[in-house]
């Protein structure tokens, strides 16, 4: 039986040619593949094993360590990349210029958030990040991968048929509380996008700011007490530098952020503004075409539709027939998986605070709940 399943599901992996832009064979095979991505994050709630940031290596016991800025690049890089590069190869009659106005600002949010994400934050704003294991860097350049293409597969018109449920939104002629609920949730959406990303960036630049502060506090506090002896042996000539003295000072230095601001109840309001950030992001997805318009994409290559949802996301396609509005499906995927993924890392990471600075210093916060300690 085994056997058989495993061969039926190889059977419906398309060419790999398919994949590089994927096609409308190839987009409903990721969609449908990576909506379970949840199931594999319950590892990550059984094992604290995460090689990286905090909980990092230390890089002579592996090879397999690589520079913490440059591995954050190529893993988070790789999504603004891959979904240009979608965009960029529409038939000849077509180009990013001509999709709707929706599309291209829904493209652009992403973009946008991982500039910020993979060049800004890495290269400039933190000020030191411990290396990242290969383990680490490898699922995330896969994941990255496999949700810029279903966005943008989706951005690019093609349509993402469910068995079972409507997901084009219902037409209708009459000026209702429904069409006022389809005209105005986009805009929702980019005001909760806007919102999530500008906490995000404030919780972040807090947490550098401080750990810069921590740093310069022990740097200064070393150096007076070795000019300290210096002046009570009396030396005169300048001692040389150690390695302790010339490495970065920022580096594997953390603190526990004090209660107040955005991090007066929670201590990761960061993965919680972001978490914000994709839900209005899947709110602005509502206005995306081929809802809005005729599909561009010739009846020819129809998308296959996905036949079993994921059952954690039967209630956003419910909703979505409720409110008679089209379902983003590939931006709910990814909200869902980006809080699946980043929750248990969250819960590890008070877990972590509190093994390393005491529950006095956690303060009975919550990771991502305020005043909630299991989460």
């Amino acid at each position: 039986m085994g056997s058989v399943l495993s061969t039926s599901f190889a059977s419906s992996i398309p060419p790999l040619a398919d994949f590089l832009p994927p096609t409308p064979e190839a987009y409903s095979f990721l969609l449908s593949t990576f909506q379970y991505f949840p199931v594999v994050t319950i590892a990550q709630w059984l094992l604290p094993y995460h090689p990286a940031g905090k909980t990092s290596l230390p890089s002579k016991t592996t090879r397999l360590n690589f520079p913490g800025p440059l591995a954050w690049f190529v893993m988070e890089i790789i999504g603004p990349l891959n979904l240009l590069y979608i965009l960029s190869c529409l038939p000849p009659q077509l180009n990013i210029a001509s999709l709707p106005l929706w599309n291209k600002l829904v493209a652009a949010l992403y973009v946008i958030h991982y500039v910020n994400r993979a060049v800004i934050n890495p290269l400039f704003a933190n000020p030191s990040m411990s290396p990242i294991h290969l383990s680490v860097a490898l699922p995330a350049v896969l994941f990255n991968w496999f949700n810029s293409s279903c966005l943008g597969g989706w951005l690019v018109g093609y349509e993402t048929p469910v068995l079972g449920f409507r997901t084009d939104g219902m037409s209708g002629s009459a000026f209702s509380r429904v069409s006022i609920v389809r005209e105005v949730l986009p805009y929702v959406g980019l005001v909760l996008f806007g919102i999530g990303m500008a906490g995000n960036i404030a919780a972040e630049r807090t947490l550098y700011r401080l750990r810069r502060e921590e740093a310069d506090r022990r740097y200064i506090a070393i150096a007076n007490e070795k000019k300290k002896k210096q002046e009570q042996q009396q030396q005169q000539q300048e001692p040389e530098k150690t390695h302790e003295e010339t490495k970065n000072r920022y580096a594997k230095v953390y603190v526990v952020p004090p209660p107040k601001g955005l991090y007066r109840s929670i201590l990761y309001p960061h993965y919680v503004f972001e978490w914000l950030e994709w839900l209005g992001f899947a709110l602005a997805g509502t206005a995306v075409f081929p809802s809005r318009k005729p599909a561009l994409i010739p009846s020819s290559h129809a998308t296959p539709p996905i036949r079993n949802l994921a059952p954690w996301l039967v209630p956003a396609a419910r909703l979505a027939e409720w409110l008679r509005v089209p379902l983003p499906l590939p931006a709910v995927v990814f909200c869902v998986n980006a809080v699946a993924n980043m929750l248990p890392h969250a819960r590890w990471g008070r877990r972590w605070y509190v093994e390393k600075f005491g529950e006095e210093a956690v303060k009975g916060r919550g990771a991502v709940v305020p005043w909630v300690k299991c989460l």
